[in-house]
């Protein structure tokens, strides 16, 4: 089971308060990252995508923007870890397609439930193609939940493939629950979980949670 420590998951990694950000770090990562995320604003904005009756159209317009800002195929890979190599072409596009219905089902779907929080921008180092963009969240609570994405440059642009909140890798907490189904059970094992909603997910909001300073 994935760690019940980790508290934040990328549904609230879509709606940051950014217009309450500074804007002073200019990093090409922490650009892009940005930008994505404005854009999703501009959807959960709009008026002729708003209320209950929209929730489908709305949900599908953010889903397609957040494959543009989280490289959800790269994630996969990581996430499967060293028994990826062991997948044939077809498995691993199978593969890739369930764990990025996993991730848009469990994460994505939810972005408009949760009020906007406070994100601070903290800097992002680059080295060659890889980056990682230094956040924090801050809590209702005054604390700050410290946030750093993981991107690479895939494309034309810089996208997310990790997420480590509070130090706790995302990636890594998928890839050691399906370490254990695989090695118990079998690769199959995983695919029928995938398949059935049977993967365990972390807890979807910071509430409760005490202050960090």
């Amino acid at each position: 089971m994935i760690s019940s420590n980790v508290r934040v998951v990328w549904a609230l990694l879509l709606v940051l308060a950014l217009s309450s950000a500074p804007h002073a770090w200019a990093g090409a990562p922490t650009d892009d990252f940005r930008d994505g995320v404005e854009r999703v604003f501009k959807i959960l904005r709009d008026p002729e995508l708003k209320g209950d009756a929209n929730a489908s159209r709305r949900w599908a317009t953010v889903a397609k923007l957040s494959e543009q800002i989280f490289d959800f195929g790269e994630t996969a890979k990581r996430s499967l870890g060293q028994h990826w190599d062991a997948r044939t072409p077809a498995e691993r596009v199978e593969y890739v397609r369930l764990f990025t219905d996993l991730i848009q089902r469990s994460y994505v779907s939810r972005v408009d439930r949760y009020g906007a929080e406070k994100m601070v921008f903290r800097g992002d180092t680059i080295d060659g193609n890889q980056a990682v963009v230094r956040t924090a969240l801050v809590l209702n609570d005054g604390g700050q939940m410290p946030l750093d994405y993981k991107m690479h440059h895939a494309g034309n642009r810089w996208q997310v493939y990790d997420v480590n909140i509070e130090g706790v890798s995302l990636v890594a907490n998928y890839r050691a629950q399906f370490n254990k189904v695989i090695r118990s059970e079998s690769y199959e094992a995983l695919i029928a979980r995938l398949k059935s909603n049977g993967v365990d997910t972390p807890a979807a909001s910071p509430a409760g949670r005490q202050s960090s300073q």
